[in-house]
């Protein structure tokens, strides 16, 4: 009873979701992929709105493997050397765009490439700046390229979260609460400003600032997300 398939309409092909269509929760619900839809009887394609990276069929458990994999694979690659080569995120972007166009079509490619577009979008402005690094930028890409734009934007945010989180820790274990005050406001007046020399010392470049493992972050996101959807969806079976 999470959700309706398609907005607006609470059709027959409807599997693992409620009757009542115009619910915007369930139509959250429903693009992160905590709800399921099921195929059409044959002959009959779907409809607008009705294809969804999140649709439960063996298609998506592939694609969804597959970013768990290399979430997992950088996060351990982040944590032990703190460095995600070209070699795992960019064939693995090429990978997810393909996977997605072979097992979705051309609606599968382009949501695999606003997954992409999103994360590399978002996340551009930080590389420039120095303050996130280019293996961590094309490990989101990659991701994106696998998840989707709704799962991405979950991920994405529960990514930058976690690793908000990690950063707060260490700072307070070394001790470092006044200087990382003081690199947030100088951050801010220099993209507020447009003046991004100004925050030429608060860069990576500097072996005195703390650096958090991000690709540890998204490996953690991406877990934690796909543990969530199987519990809703193994709640929602038992209901």
């Amino acid at each position: 009873m999470l959700c309706s398939a398609v907005a607006g309409s609470a059709g027959p092909y409807n599997r693992g979701c409620s009757s009542i269509p115009k619910s915007q929760v369930d139509q959250e619900l429903l693009h992160v992929g905590l709800c399921e839809v099921a195929e059409p009887p044959k002959g009959r394609s779907l409809g607008t709105g009705e294809v969804e990276m999140g649709s439960g069929r063996w298609e998506d458990m592939v694609i969804s493997a597959s970013a768990l994999s290399l979430a997992g694979t950088a996060g351990w690659l982040d944590w032990r050397v703190r460095k995600i080569p070209n070699r795992l995120t960019v064939p693995a972007l090429l990978v997810g765009l393909i996977m997605s166009l072979a097992l979705g079509g051309w609606l599968g490619l382009k949501a695999s490439l606003e997954g992409a577009g999103i994360s590399l979008g978002v996340l551009l402005p930080f590389v420039l700046l120095r303050g996130l690094g280019a293996g961590d930028w094309k490990l989101m890409g990659a991701l994106g390229a696998f998840l989707g734009p709704n799962r991405t934007i979950v991920v994405l945010l529960g990514t930058v979260l976690i690793a908000g989180l990690m950063s707060v820790v260490e700072v307070i274990r070394q001790r470092k609460v006044r200087e990382t005050l003081n690199n947030i406001w100088v951050l801010f007046v220099s993209v507020s400003t447009f003046q991004v020399n100004y925050a030429r010392t608060i860069t990576l470049d500097n072996p005195g600032l703390l650096k958090v493992p991000f690709g540890v972050a998204a490996a953690l996101s991406t877990g934690l997300f796909f543990v969530t959807v199987l519990t809703i969806r193994f709640i929602h079976q038992l209901g």
